[in-house]
């Protein structure tokens, strides 16, 4: 009995012997040892699976990382504060003040489309506040903000590579543009495709814009594609909208091909079209198929914890969590100042020159932007198989 009682008195000593530890050394760390990290995303509004997809993916990134990260012998936890932008530049905007100013975070994750990154990323940047977009591929995204970072390519390049591929390897002559003119992802790399077209000698026949927000009202526009003798449609469209599109004109009897950009890359996108997009090519940042040792750790990670295969979102984002960590660690001490904190942080983001993650092997220039390789893949049953791989020369 008084050794069971010298047993408990001595459990009772380590308990609270590690408690007051614990709180001495909390005390001693900056934020009190919590990181707070906000992530900007579309969880409502016309693009839900790609906030619900980042969040998955932040999840388990932060499960397989004990949820927090060590600085300078200190441990801190990391906690992430979601704010909902509801696809809308507006809303993305106030999100991001409200993160910086309100929330106290220290850097930011997303958001995710160019749309809403653009007008995130200027109110980031004017409050010194680093943010990483894990899709954005739009040039503006990070044009001339030192505080703004992707992990994406951009559009200019896959803009590139589509007019390539369709002109040197299809050989297309005449193409069609269909894009929506209220976005600026749509707006920006239809200019991109349109120029690299011309360039490679081939004719614009087809070059319209549409409201997205009324696609109910877009038959009009589907009848004077059909009326051309355009040999493919290049619709830089999301996910969401893909289908309408493509279905309506497989109703209207259309007979020629689409190619889409990395906005495609959605399982959603491949049932809602059926067999409509069976044999039609996107560009897109990441597929299952890709045999590097840190795509494959991702794939049966991401599969053991969800018992599905990641999408591209899925694969950005972890990339993001992994650039931001080693952004933390190359900053390596952190003050308790959020000013200097985040200059700090932004500092060592600015200092990752390379970086292999599951999306590639990527290197960072002077705007913060990566330069990658670009993914094409085709529509067969359903599924998204890869074709080919470009990189920049």
């Amino acid at each position: 009995m008084k050794n069971g009682l010298q047993a408990i008195l001595f459990l009772l000593l380590a308990i609270l012997t590690t408690t007051a530890c614990q709180t001495v050394a909390s005390s001693t760390t900056p934020y009190g040892g919590v990181i707070r990290i906000g992530h900007n995303a579309p969880f409502t509004g016309p693009i839900p699976l790609v906030a619900l997809s980042g969040r998955d993916t932040i999840a388990m990134w932060l499960e397989e990382h004990n949820n927090q990260i060590e600085l300078d012998g200190k441990i801190y936890r990391i906690e992430v504060i979601e704010e909902d932008n509801q696809a809308s530049p507006e809303r993305a905007a106030r999100a991001t003040e409200a993160l910086i100013t309100t929330q106290n975070v220290l850097a930011i994750i997303g958001p995710y489309a160019s749309s809403q990154a653009i007008p995130a990323g200027e109110v980031a940047n004017r409050l010194q506040t680093p943010l990483i977009s894990p899709w954005s591929t739009n040039p503006n995204t990070t044009l001339n903000r030192p505080y703004v970072f992707r992990i994406p390519f951009l559009d200019d390049f896959q803009a590139q590579v589509i007019a390539y591929f369709l002109a040197e390897e299809q050989h297309v002559k005449n193409v069609a543009v269909l894009y929506s003119q209220q976005s600026d992802y749509s707006r920006d790399i239809a200019r991109f495709f349109r120029e690299e077209a011309e360039a490679l000698g081939m004719t614009v026949v087809y070059d319209e814009s549409f409201d997205a927000d009324n696609l109910v009202n877009i038959t009009p526009h589907l009848e004077r594609l059909i009326q051309t003798n355009t040999e493919v449609l290049f619709l830089p469209q999301y996910y969401n909208e893909v289908p309408i599109i493509v279905n309506q004109l497989a109703q209207l009897g259309w007979q020629g091909r689409i190619i889409g950009s990395d906005t495609w890359a959605s399982s959603e996108l491949l049932t809602a079209c059926n067999v409509n997009c069976e044999g039609f090519y996107f560009t897109t940042h990441w597929t299952p198929s890709n045999t590097s040792e840190p795509a494959q750790r991702f794939l049966q990670l991401y599969n053991a914890y969800y018992n599905r295969l990641p999408d591209d979102i899925a694969a950005l984002t972890w990339d993001t969590m992994e650039v931001l960590a080693l952004g933390l660690q190359q900053c390596g001490k952190l003050t308790g100042n959020l000013e200097e904190d985040r200059t700090c942080i932004r500092q060592g983001l600015a200092s990752i020159e390379e970086f292999e993650g599951v999306t590639g092997q990527m290197r960072f220039n002077e705007q913060g932007d990566p330069i990658k390789c670009v993914l094409l893949v085709r529509i067969e049953g359903q599924t998204a198989q890869f074709y080919k791989q470009v990189c920049p020369r």
